[in-house]
C-alpha cells in the first residue's frame, strides 16, 4: 500500500535525488535511502557493527597487548618495590668511604 505525500527538500537534495534517481523513480529513490538509514542507525545495527568491528580487530588489540606487557610489569614491580619500602641493608655489602661517612 503507498500513499501520496507532500514533502519540502532543500534544492540540493532534490537536484541528488534526480541525479542518482532513474526518470520516474524517484519515490522507490526516497524510500531505499529512508530504509537504509533506519537499518544502519537502528540499535541493533550499531551493536552489529561493534560486533564486527571488534572480531575484525582482536588480532590488532591481541598485538598491542603483547606490546604493553614488559612495561606494564615493570611499572607494576616498580609499584610493589616502593610500596615494600627500602631494602634493609645485607651484611657485608660495600659502604661508603667519603669522608662525610666515616668518622675521624
Amino acid at each position: 500500500m503507498t500513499r501520496r505525500v507532500n514533502i519540502v527538500l532543500p534544492e540540493t537534495t532534490l537536484r541528488t535525488i534526480n541525479r542518482l534517481a532513474g526518470r520516474g523513480q524517484r519515490s522507490r529513490f526516497i524510500d531505499h535511502a529512508v530504509q537504509h538509514f533506519v537499518a544502519w542507525q537502528s540499535t541493533e545495527a550499531l551493536r552489529t557493527r561493534l560486533e564486527l568491528g571488534a572480531v575484525r580487530d582482536r588480532d590488532l588489540d591481541r598485538e598491542v597487548a603483547a606490546e604493553w606487557l614488559d612495561a606494564d610489569q615493570q611499572a607494576w614491580r616498580q609499584l610493589d618495590e616502593a610500596e615494600a619500602g627500602p631494602k634493609p641493608a645485607t651484611p657485608g655489602a660495600a659502604k661508603s668511604t667519603s669522608r662525610r661517612s666515616t668518622r675521624r
